[in-house]
């Protein structure tokens, strides 16, 4: 059992923490984009599998699909053309299943873009990294991209979960910066992430981890924060 005093500081610490995500900053496109080509967009699991379809699928998680795509349509409108789509595409035998039920795997419908990022007209001119883990920092591909783009010094991350998949994402380019010594700013609004939840006794009913949704959700944000990533509400 936690100590008394220690319950005070942890009431006192969820206080802060609801002050803090409560009063993020907004950032507008104008001041990111001076220069289009200085900017990318990347986009982790915004599929069919974790908002539709599947036994990941979360309500949450749709929740995020307009502001992304809105997101989208104002940054290429603005001359952004880097927008990179990091996107689970399991092998049938994946060993990430030994900790999640089977999802996404290769071929099928939940693998799939959401159908609002698909129909934008500039889909075609997306880069999409098929990756087998929730660290999209592992991908060849993507550490080859951002060594040929060495132009590129703002990174807007957005989907899910901001727990999991975006938190790795994130945190990888932040420390990939520092540890190269590379000037960049890795931007993530709050309006554009989210995380599933699952509640106590749902998850001793199915032998799952009980995952609250708002507290992990606010505090891995926290805690992106604490190591440089910029987290914002929105970008205007």
């Amino acid at each position: 059992m936690v100590q008394l005093a220690n319950q005070k500081e942890t009431i006192s610490f969820l206080a802060y923490l609801d002050d803090w995500i409560q009063n993020l900053p907004t950032k507008k496109l104008k001041d990111l984009v001076v220069k289009p080509e200085k900017t990318a967009i990347i986009s982790v699991d915004v599929i069919k599998g974790f908002c539709s379809i599947g036994p990941l699928a979360s309500p949450r998680v749709v929740g995020i699909v307009d502001p992304i795509v809105d997101l989208m349509e104002r940054a290429w409108d603005a001359g952004v053309r880097h927008i990179i789509l990091s996107q689970d595409t399991h092998e049938p035998n994946a060993e990430e299943f030994s900790a999640w039920p089977p999802h996404c795997i290769r071929g099928t419908e939940e693998s799939e873009t959401v159908d609002k990022i698909q129909r934008l007209p500039f889909f075609d001119q997306m880069m999409i990294l098929e990756k087998n883990s929730i660290a999209s920092g592992l991908h060849h591909d993507l550490n080859k991209w951002i060594l040929d783009n060495t132009e590129v010094e703002n990174y807007i991350v957005v989907g899910d979960c901001s727990d999991l998949c975006t938190y790795q994402l994130a945190m990888f380019l932040r420390l990939d910066a520092n540890e190269r010594q590379v000037r960049r700013n890795v931007i993530l609004p709050e309006n554009c992430v989210q995380t599933y939840d699952m509640s106590v006794e749902l998850a001793k009913e199915v032998g799952a981890y009980a995952h609250p949704g708002d507290l992990m959700h606010v505090f891995f944000l926290y805690h992106m924060a604490l190591n440089g990533v910029e987290v914002i509400k929105a970008i205007e």
